[in-house]
């Protein structure tokens, strides 16, 4: 290592600190990394032009308060006598001793060898008596041999006291594995460096003075990721224009300022063959070496890509093993704009659908498919069985692909109206189904029969099965899917499953839960064979609302959760009723909590449907029922008026009773009998009117209305009828249904169908299992009681009465309640002093209350001393 050439003047400007701009936006978390890595020798700082590399180191010296050697770099440097002469002079900004010995070599015809100088240099540093730092800005300038290897000896041979610091835009060829390894080495990349939501927003506002919504700023974050050049051109752009959110909108690497900026300090930089693999790859989102080996049909792709990555040239590494790459967005646009100037960018797409098919990467296939307009393989590719119909973003994408084509290419190619039919069912939009089904039946007849014109004719049947179940036509769905069996080819799997699926809704409504079964088992059986994820996900949806209304709560829970795993990937409207499902089990199970946020969740993906779907309606009536159940009337109120709106806009009639039947259950918790009798007759809900019979205290009428009721409402009207019999006084028949109804829901872990019915199930569980252990099913179910809170008429919180007052207890109560002494209540009753007391205590504890007084409200509010006698 020899130096040949002589240096003359140096330029004393290379030596200066970049001074610190005004409203500097602090970077503290990056200071403290560097604050951090000054124990270790190499800090090495890395990243794409206008990161602000130099920006955060200057920033750092300002707060740091050390002593800095500063050199910024030049393509010259890498001269080493230069670039060594340099060195020695950032040195003496700092102390005008060090290499004074090396001046006059450095510039003489002598020849010492860098190692030499540098052995010098580290012996006059080690001997400083403080701690010395050495910056080298811009050292992706340097492309010589001779200096890597004078930093390498450096790094080998530090002073403790010395430390140094890199600024560069692609990394070095130092020891920097060696240097991690021995944990001597602090890096601060491209990620580190971006601005985040908070440091753009202070930026753009107070550095570059605009007065922008937190949505534009939010939106330039978002399209510059965080690049502060980028920013900073953006804010350019804007400065003086009156339409700013139009330009935020608009800002890309189209832009002319990007353009520019990118074009000067990037692109025209690299060689010509580097140009045309950036330009001919910039057409993917990303990118792996074997796939821009498709694209551009020659070798060399991993030999690129690494070449990119290690000169920070706008690339981004998208995993660990360094396999799959993006480019920087704005940098992406520039080269897609670049690109499309230059030649036809189809051929590029083809290649590359063609290999994301080949490794089975469907919905990128479709993409670049659809990007070179080669209908007829778009076409193909969305009829493979192998391409995700269940991902909402992915039918999202080929619906606005649809929707792009003109009405003629459609016409030739009536599938693909019937696949527009079909796919808007599967995100909840089933407006213009029918209509586009109609279409392309015109379209078959217009065009010359074909082969496959029997296979269509099935798939639509399928698609009007599926669309019949959205609008309760119960048999249209069974006609639709037994035509679809008919017509479908053996091979059309996917429809076919479909049909079947539409077969078991129909026998699930119908009653036929057998049938239903066996038809679901049979879906999942086809699904699992196929793959088709969404499929199963449906008809696992199905099971577990049949063990729900069979009472497996139990089983049907585990059913809806593995359902939703199914569904996790591909958040679409259907999985709001597996949500609802869990629900109604949570519910039951009196977690409250749980049950409201699944209603939630549920409310959230009903949105999706359009208007003529009732599934938000049906969410929020159960929704409305749980927040009731806390205790909240107006919560419950205010969603259901919700629903009544939405019942008005969807024009239906289907949901009012169940709407009716709620506001009936709101009056009733109001006390407000007049109003909730009006609302029970009104909803035809033989359990909401059995309820009013109760309350009015008529148990005749209750069982009468009672009888009717249904099959999957068996235990509710056991419930109400063991409620009435007691009422009627027959304590007998009512202690031995209910304790029928505790054996059944006792394997499904039921609360909520006891607690519902308030004080009276409480005094009749009590009656109902005299002998009860603390561990037992019906003493969980009474704690349950007094865990939930039961509005009285005057709107506080009552604990219900969970064992009745015997008849000598109310006639003691009665006597307290007229404000009679124990010794008066003993002599009126012919009782001894201590028995009044035992019965005090008894009352007490029943009405849970510790004095007098508020035993006598507490009956007060319970209607205990209705009809007293004294």
């Amino acid at each position: 290592m020899y130096i040949s050439s002589m240096i003359g003047m140096i330029l004393s400007t290379k030596l200066f600190i970049p001074s610190l701009g005004e409203n500097m936006i602090p970077r503290p978390a990056l200071i403290d990394r560097l604050n951090e890595g000054m124990h270790g020798k190499l800090t090495l700082i890395s990243a794409s032009a206008g990161f602000g590399k130099t920006s955060l180191l200057s920033q750092w010296i300002d707060c740091c308060g050390q002593r800095v050697a500063w050199l910024s770099l030049d393509e010259q440097d890498s001269d080493p006598s230069r670039f060594l002469s340099y060195l020695v002079a950032a040195l003496q900004t700092v102390d005008s001793t060090i290499g004074a010995e090396w001046t006059g070599v450095l510039q003489s015809t002598q020849s010492p060898t860098v190692e030499t100088i540098m052995i010098g240099l580290i012996n006059e540093i080690a001997a400083l008596p403080y701690k010395l730092f050495v910056i080298l800005d811009d050292y992706h300038l340097i492309k010589s041999i001779q200096v890597n290897d004078a930093l390498c000896f450096l790094l080998d041979h530090m002073p403790p006291l010395m430390h140094l610091v890199i600024a560069t835009r692609e990394d070095p060829p130092l020891p920097l594995p060696r240097l991690r390894a021995k944990g001597q080495l602090t890096e601060i990349r491209m990620a580190d460096l971006r601005f985040n939501l908070t440091e753009t927003a202070d930026f753009l506002r107070a550095v570059m003075g605009l007065n922008l919504s937190l949505e534009e700023i939010n939106t330039l974050d978002i399209s510059t990721e965080g690049w502060i050049a980028g920013i900073q051109l953006a804010a350019l752009s804007i400065q003086g224009q009156t339409d700013s959110g139009g330009l935020v909108d608009s800002f890309t690497g189209s832009h002319r300022f990007v353009m520019d900026y990118l074009l000067e300090e990037v692109l025209h930089r690299q060689p010509e063959h580097l140009q045309s693999f950036l330009l001919s790859t910039s057409i993917l989102d990303r990118m792996c070496p074997s796939l821009c080996n498709a694209v551009l049909e020659e070798d060399g792709g991993q030999e690129s890509l690494k070449y990119l990555e290690e000169i920070n040239l706008f690339i981004v590494s998208l995993d660990n093993e360094r396999c799959w790459y993006r480019y920087h967005h704005l940098f992406a646009d520039l080269l897609k704009q670049r690109l499309a100037r230059s030649k036809n960018t189809a051929e590029l797409h083809i290649r590359a659908s063609h290999w994301y098919e080949n490794n089975n990467l469907y919905p990128e296939a479709f993409h670049h498919a659809a990007a070179a307009h080669d209908i007829p393989r778009v076409e193909r590719l969305i009829s493979d069985k192998a391409m995700p119909l269940h991902s909402q973003s992915m039918v999202v994408t080929i619906l606005k692909w649809l929707d792009s084509l003109p009405i003629t290419e459609l016409n030739k190619r009536p599938s693909l109206w019937v696949r527009k039919a079909s796919l808007s069912l599967v995100i909840g939009q089933t407006t213009d189904v029918e209509k586009n089904l109609r279409i392309a039946e015109a379209a078959m007849n217009a065009n010359e029969s074909r082969d496959s014109d029997r296979n269509l004719v099935g798939t639509i049947a399928a698609a009007r099965a599926t669309h019949a179940i959205y609008q309760y036509r119960f048999q249209d769905i069974k006609v639709q899917a037994q035509r679809a069996l008919e017509y479908l080819d053996k091979e059309n799997v996917s429809f076919r499953t479909v049909a079947t699926w539409a077969l078991g809704v129909y026998y699930q409504f119908m009653g036929e839960s057998e049938k239903a079964e066996e038809t679901y088992a049979e879906v999942i059986t086809f699904s699992q064979a196929s793959g088709n994820v969404f499929l199963m996900s449906l008809a696992m949806l199905g099971q577990a609302q049949l063990q729900e209304m069979n009472n497996q709560l139990y089983k049907a829970a585990e059913t809806y959760r593995r359902s939703l795993e199914l569904f996790s990937n591909c958040p679409i409207p259907n999985a709001e009723e597996a949500h609802m499902g869990l629900a109604h089990i949570l519910y039951e199970w009196n977690d409250l909590e749980g049950a409201e946020k699944h209603c939630l969740l549920g409310v959230d993906l009903a949105r999706q449907y359009d208007g003529e779907v009732d599934r938000s309606i049906v969410c929020k009536l159960f929704l409305s029922r749980v927040i009731l159940a806390r205790g909240d009337v107006a919560g419950a109120t205010a969603v259901l008026e919700q629903v009544r709106q939405a019942i008005v806009r969807l024009n239906s009639d289907r949901r009012s009773g169940e709407l009716y039947a709620m506001q009936s259950m709101v009056h009733l918790k109001q006390d407000d009998l007049s109003s909730a009798a009006k609302m029970a007759k009104k909803s035809g809900d033989p359990s909401c009117q059995a309820r009013i019979f109760l309350a009015l205290k008529d148990p005749v009428s209750a069982l009468a209305v009672l009888e009717p009721m249904g099959e999957h409402k068996r235990l509710e009207a056991m419930v109400l009828q063991a409620l009435a019999l007691h009422l009627h006084g027959e304590k007998d028949r009512a202690v031995s249904m209910i304790q029928k109804v505790l054996s059944q829901a006792e394997h499904g872990g039921f609360f909520r169908l006891f607690i519902d019915e308030g004080p009276p199930m409480a005094a009749l569980l009590t009656k109902a299992s005299p002998m009860r252990t603390g561990k037992s099913y019906v003493c969980k179910v009474l704690e349950g009681f007094k865990q939930t809170p039961s509005l009285s008429p005057n709107g506080t919180d009552l604990l219900p009465l969970v064992e009745d007052l015997s008849e000598r207890e109310l006639d003691v109560l009665s006597l307290v309640s007229l404000g009679l002494s124990n010794n008066e209540i003993g002599e009126r009753l012919f009782l001894a002093l201590s028995t009044v007391k035992g019965h005090n205590q008894n009352i007490f504890d029943k009405l849970q209350v510790r004095n007098r007084t508020e035993a006598v409200a507490r009956a007060r509010e319970l209607g205990l001393l209705i009809g007293n006698l004294y």
